[in-house]
Formats: C-alpha cells, sequence, structure tokens
C-alpha cells in the first residue's frame, strides 16, 4: 500500500474511521485555527453550563433547554456563545462521547456566527495528573474502546508508505497498578495514555480548553479566582496550563490547577453557606478585571439549582446533574440582551424550592415546550 502521492487525505481518512469506531459519528472538518482568546465581547446571548461527569444524555437535555441543539442534535443556537465551566471527565461512562460531542458542536456553531467554549476542571487536571480516583468502571471501558480503535488506526498508518510511524500508544505505561483488579488493569493503561500530557485525547480536547475567560462583563472559572491570579495574569494562566497539556512544558504551577486555593479547586464563592462566601475578596478580584461585573462557576454542588450570592455577583451554576453526582435536573443560566440575567430550568418547582436566604430574584417565564419553565433572575 503506497501513499506518497496522498498522505494527509489517507491519515484524515483513517483518523475519521477511528472517530466514528469510537463514537457512531462523523465529526465536521477541524477548524482550521482554534480561539484561545482569554477575553471576548459580550454577545447577543450567552449560555453557561455546569459540570457534565460523563453523563451525555443530561448534557444533551442541558443544550436542549438553552435551544442550542435540534431534535438531531445539531446546533441551532446561531449566534449564541456557550461556556462549559469543566468537569466533564469522571463519575460517568460516557466522557469521550461528550468531548466528542462538544467539539462538533465547536465546529457547527463556527459555521453560525457561534461559539462553544470548553473549560479545565479540577477533574481534568486530576486525569492528565494520572489521579483516577473518581473514574467508573464504565468510563474505563469507553477509553479501553478508544484505546482499541486507536491502535487500528495506527496500524493502517504502519502499512501505509509515505505516513509518520506513530508512537507506541502505550509507550511509557505501566504494565499493572497495586490495587488494581485484573478486569481494569487495560481501561487504566488506556486512560494515561489517552489523558497524560501529550497523550492523543489530552492533545486534541483537553489543549484546547481554557482554565478562565472572560466573556463580556462574566468572569468564567471552574473553582473560583483570587487577586494573586489575576495578577499572575488571566492569558498566562491559560497559555501555561495549555501547554502543560500539551506536552510542550514540563510542570505547571501548583498553585494554578492543584489545591484548595487554585482556580479548579476553590470554594470560597460557591459555599451553600452564604455568610460563609467571601465577598470582600469577590469584589477586589472583580474590581482588577476590566469591566467585570460577575463570576460564573461550577465545581461545588448546588442541590437547590443554580444561584446568586454576594448581590448576584457570583453565580454558581453546579447542579450536580450527572447520575454520577446527585442526578439533579438540568439547569443552565443565560445572559441575554433580551432577558438580562436569568436561569433556564427542567424543574417546574424550582422556584419555590430555592433557599430564601439566596439573594437571587426569581420570577417564572413561559418557554415553549419542553421546556417548561423559566426563572428570570436580577442581573
Amino acid at each position: 500500500m503506497t501513499c506518497k502521492n496522498l498522505p494527509n487525505l489517507v491519515s484524515s481518512f483513517i483518523d475519521t474511521f477511528v472517530d466514528f469506531c469510537v463514537t457512531g459519528d462523523i465529526l465536521p472538518p477541524p477548524d482550521p485555527s482554534p480561539d484561545f482568546q482569554t477575553s471576548l465581547p459580550s454577545p447577543h446571548r450567552l449560555i453557561a453550563i455546569g459540570d457534565l461527569h460523563g453523563d451525555l444524555l443530561k448534557s444533551k437535555q442541558s443544550l436542549r433547554l438553552a435551544g442550542l441543539i435540534d431534535s438531531d442534535d445539531r446546533w441551532s443556537g446561531g449566534d449564541t456563545t456557550l461556556v462549559q465551566v469543566g468537569d466533564v471527565l469522571d463519575r460517568g461512562g460516557q466522557e469521550l462521547k461528550i468531548l466528542y460531542f462538544l467539539e462538533k458542536l465547536k465546529r457547527q456553531a463556527l459555521k453560525s456566527g457561534g461559539n462553544v467554549i470548553t473549560m479545565n476542571g479540577n477533574h481534568e487536571i486530576m486525569n492528565v495528573d494520572g489521579d483516577f480516583r473518581y473514574v467508573v468502571p464504565a468510563g474505563l471501558d469507553e477509553f479501553k474502546n478508544w484505546a482499541y480503535w486507536f491502535g487500528v488506526g495506527n496500524c493502517m498508518k504502519m502499512l501505509c508508505d509515505g505516513l509518520e510511524k506513530p508512537r507506541d500508544l502505550f509507550q511509557g505505561v505501566p504494565l499493572s497498578f497495586p490495587g488494581v483488579k485484573k478486569e481494569y488493569v487495560e481501561g487504566f493503561r488506556s486512560r494515561i495514555a489517552a489523558l497524560r500530557p501529550k497523550g492523543p485525547i489530552a492533545t486534541r480536547f483537553l489543549s484546547r480548553n481554557l482554565t478562565v475567560v472572560v466573556v463580556g462583563d462574566s468572569v468564567f472559572v471552574h473553582g473560583g479566582i483570587l487577586p494573586k491570579h489575576v495578577v499572575y495574569g488571566l492569558e498566562r494562566i491559560n497559555e501555561e496550563v495549555r501547554e502543560w497539556i500539551s506536552g510542550l512544558k514540563e510542570r505547571v504551577s501548583s498553585s494554578l490547577v492543584r489545591g484548595r486555593n487554585s482556580l479548579v479547586w476553590l470554594r470560597i464563592f460557591s459555599n451553600e453557606v452564604v455568610k460563609e462566601c467571601d465577598c470582600s475578596t469577590l469584589e477586589h478580584v472583580l474590581a482588577t478585571i476590566p469591566g467585570a461585573r460577575r463570576l460564573i462557576m461550577g465545581h461545588t454542588i448546588q442541590e437547590g439549582g443554580i444561584n446568586g450570592v454576594c448581590g448576584n455577583k457570583a453565580l454558581r451554576i453546579d447542579v450536580g446533574m450527572s447520575k454520577g453526582c446527585i442526578n439533579g435536573l438540568p439547569e443552565v443560566l443565560e445572559i441575554s440582551d433580551e432577558f438580562g440575567v436569568r436561569v433556564l430550568t427542567s424543574n417546574p418547582l424550582s422556584m419555590y424550592d430555592r433557599d430564601s436566604s439566596i439573594d437571587l430574584l426569581m420570577v417564572p417565564v413561559q418557554v415553549p415546550v419542553p421546556v417548561p419553565k423559566q426563572v428570570q433572575v436580577e442581573a
């Protein structure tokens, strides 16, 4: 088999074949230049979705709740900007399917003038670090299946003159792990190979995530942000984390992505006990980011649904929707020229269940079927 005259075409065909075998779907052509901007102008409509944790069904329900996908799971959000605040990985068995699906939506949204921004959560960082304590067996199986088809694709490329010979996927990956049952070893090996720095999945998907992003007057981060992070530089943070995941940088500062005071682990603005939220620090942070009015974060499950504290300058959007969490009903945050800031919820009783101590003004709004309720909140 000779491919000297068309190596890129053959390689692309093989990669598409592997993607189809893994997901049962065909992705559109990739966008030529990923957008890694840390600060973007305010769109007419902005949707924020919290932690997904390997639950593809709930992910799609959330997107439909916001009117971003149609019945065929294609982008229908026009020029809307979507921000998903991280934690696609762990606790569920459809992590790769969500990564592929969000990547597909990114490409479709671009054609409509929209934008899909994906972010790093603490679970993305943990997996790049090889910390699999929250992985479920179905998640190991999904990566094992991916590794099988990725290996098939590599074998096809090895037969083709003119293509660069792929490196061994499992090079440097241990053959066994203390305390890991035999039936899980291949899943562990596959996951390490895929998600370690410079791994195929880490490079293809996670390296395109942002760790902090400013969209209009909203600052997005998975856990929280401190004044020291702003001083360090938001663009610098994104660049260093991206280079580490891509394997271009040997390490990344633990103060950025590890430990309780890092951007992906911080909880001082998301504690459900309102009086324990550090509003003075939040005021300082927002004052040092030009034009910022609010911080939007996931990471900490809000059992009562999306809510705001500190005069709605901290909006907490992780509702634990994954079956691997609390199986919460999907909710998303909307910020638009037409409606301001409001919560779109699939829970018709949501407005009655909220803790009255949380300073969120909620007003029911009629919406098209199948979404039963929208709840308006004060901007």
